[in-house]
């Protein structure tokens, strides 16, 4: 996996309140690689959803660029999001739209034609097993299907990168493997991951690589396997458990 999709490079961001600055993020460098999930973790606070945020370009840095297939994103910002999707944690569908009418709202969002958006609506339908739900209206819908339109809604353009923030929140066990198998899925069709959690059994099994971020710095980057071998221990959690009694690492 030598292939760069997204290079991070310096990213800074911070908060100034009166004479308090807050450095939420401070210099993030690093190489995200074509088709792999990168498990984001640490602690609340840690500077994850921001950096979410700033690569959704929801949005800006104070400093640093973003690199997408060599080029600057700020220099084609929207080019940039079409080949980006963005899940966020909550639910956010509009109640009066039916399932396969929120799918098509997204699709012409982004540019297709009628044919266009109604052939994607219902490719997207038939992968995330949502078909009999078409007509459904989210209140009708469990938390689970709910996340599945979430995903199908942010994949409907068919971007190169989908960044997952806490998508299995909430969600039964059940719930949460069926949507691991739909992650999956979406690195054997190399759809660059950005994987946003704090469930460390679902970071260990999804991720081929681990970053974890540490008052808006980088602690470590990593392969799951490597970590466990590193610290001598059987799973990540209790990898991520030694890392958070470490020394934090100060602005």
């Amino acid at each position: 996996m030598t292939d760069v999709l997204l290079k991070i490079l310096n990213i800074k961001k911070y908060y100034t309140n009166g004479p308090t600055t807050t450095k939420a993020l401070d210099d993030i460098t690093l190489d995200i690689y074509k088709g792999e999930v990168l498990g984001l973790l640490g602690v609340n606070g840690a500077g994850k959803t921001t950096l979410s945020t700033i690569l959704s370009t929801l949005k800006p840095p104070t400093n640093g660029d973003i690199l997408f297939n060599g080029e600057s994103i700020y220099k084609d910002i929207n080019g940039y999001r079409h080949n980006v999707g963005f899940c966020q944690q909550a639910p956010n569908l509009i109640e009066d739209l039916t399932v396969e009418e929120a799918l098509y709202f997204a699709a012409k969002y982004f540019g297709m034609s009628k044919e266009e958006a109604w052939s994607r609506v219902e490719e997207v339908l038939e992968q995330h097993i949502l078909t009999k739900y078409r007509k459904a209206k989210p209140s009708t819908l469990s938390g689970g299907y709910k996340h599945r339109v979430l995903i199908a809604r942010s994949l409907i353009h068919k971007p190169k990168l989908l960044i997952l923030d806490e998508p299995t929140v909430g969600l039964d066990p059940h719930i949460r493997h069926q949507l691991w198998e739909n992650i999956r899925k979406l690195r054997e069709d190399n759809i660059t991951v950005i994987l946003t959690t704090h469930y460390l059994d679902e970071a260990e099994v999804l991720s081929d690589r681990i970053c974890i971020l540490d008052g808006g710095k980088i602690k470590l980057i990593d392969t799951p396997e490597n970590l466990k071998s590193i610290y001598n221990k059987s799973n990540l959690e209790d990898v991520f458990l030694q890392l958070m009694r470490e020394e934090p690492i100060v602005n």
